[in-house]
C-alpha cells in the first residue's frame, strides 16, 4: 500500500476519559439470571417471526424467531431454559414502547445445542467458501451492527459485483467512558483479524485499515501482533489516529 495520509476535520472535543475503570479487569462473563426477557426485534427493519412456542425447552444458541424479510436478523436463546411467555413487554428502549418478547425461564445449565457444542456447524476453510454460504450464515446467525440502528449486517455484506478498494474497520471508539472494542481487540485480536478476513472476501477488498485512537496502545499492539501471527498476505494494517471526539464508537 501507499504510504497512508492522516485527514482531520473541523472542530472536535477532547472530553475528560474515564476509560480507566473498565480496563483493570478481564472480560468476564456476568452470572445468568432467573429469567431472561428476550426482544424479537432488535434490529432496523422487520422484526424477526417467532418460532417457539409457550412450554418449549431450548438450548443455548437454538433460534427462537428468524429473519423476516431482506433486512431482519434472526434471534437464539441466549442459554438454556423454558418458554414461559411471548408477550409485549417494554423495551430496553428511551421510547419506552412495548413490543413482543420471549421470556425465558433459566435452567442454570447453560446447555449449548449440540450442532453449535460440537463445531457441526463450523466452516472450516471459511476462506475458500462460497460467499452465499457466508453471507447466508451471518444472517442465520442474527449478527447485526453494535450501533443504534441494530443495521443487520448481511444486508451490509450483499455487495454482488460491486467491489470496493478498502474496508474501513472504526476501531477508534472515542466515547469518554466505553471500553468494549478496547478490551476486545487487546484479549480477542487474532478473532477479530479472521473476522475481518471474512468481510474482505465478500466485499471483495483489496485492503482494509483499521484505525485506532492513540489512547489505545494496547489494542494498537494487540492488534499488530495478531496480524503477525497471520499466515501469508492479508493485505490488512493497524493505522493509529489521534483521539478526537466524535471519530466514530462502532
Amino acid at each position: 500500500m501507499q504510504p497512508i495520509t492522516l485527514h482531520s476535520f473541523d472542530g472536535g472535543i477532547h472530553p475528560q476519559e474515564n476509560k480507566h475503570q473498565s480496563t483493570q479487569s478481564p472480560i468476564a462473563q456476568l452470572p445468568l439470571p432467573a429469567q431472561l426477557i428476550v426482544p424479537i426485534g432488535q434490529h432496523i427493519g422487520a422484526p424477526a417471526d417467532v418460532i417457539v412456542a409457550v412450554g418449549d425447552l431450548v438450548l443455548k444458541g437454538q433460534a427462537i424467531a428468524k429473519a423476516k424479510g431482506f433486512v431482519s436478523a434472526a434471534v437464539h436463546a441466549p442459554t438454556s431454559g423454558k418458554i414461559t411467555a411471548i408477550e409485549q413487554r417494554e423495551l430496553p428502549h428511551s421510547s419506552g414502547l412495548e413490543g413482543i418478547c420471549i421470556v425465558i425461564d433459566t435452567d442454570g445449565k447453560d446447555q449449548w445445542l449440540a450442532e453449535i457444542a460440537n463445531g457441526d456447524q463450523a466452516i472450516a476453510d471459511y476462506l475458500e467458501a462460497d460467499n452465499d454460504i457466508l453471507t447466508n450464515r451471518i444472517r442465520d446467525c442474527g449478527i447485526t451492527g453494535m450501533g443504534g440502528a441494530g443495521f443487520p449486517t448481511a444486508v451490509k455484506m450483499a455487495v454482488k459485483d460491486k467491489k470496493i478498494e478498502t474496508l474501513v474497520i472504526n476501531a477508534a471508539e472515542c466515547e469518554p467512558y466505553i471500553t468494549s472494542d478496547d478490551m476486545l481487540m487487546r484479549e480477542r485480536g487474532l478473532d477479530a483479524i479472521r473476522g475481518i478476513q471474512i468481510l474482505m472476501k465478500l466485499t471483495q477488498a483489496d485492503n482494509c485499515l483499521i484505525g485506532i485512537e492513540d489512547n489505545k496502545p494496547e489494542a494498537i499492539k494487540a492488534m499488530e501482533d495478531a496480524l503477525h501471527k497471520m499466515h501469508g498476505e492479508h493485505h490488512i494494517t493497524v493505522v493509529t489516529i489521534p483521539t478526537k471526539y466524535p471519530s466514530g464508537g462502532e
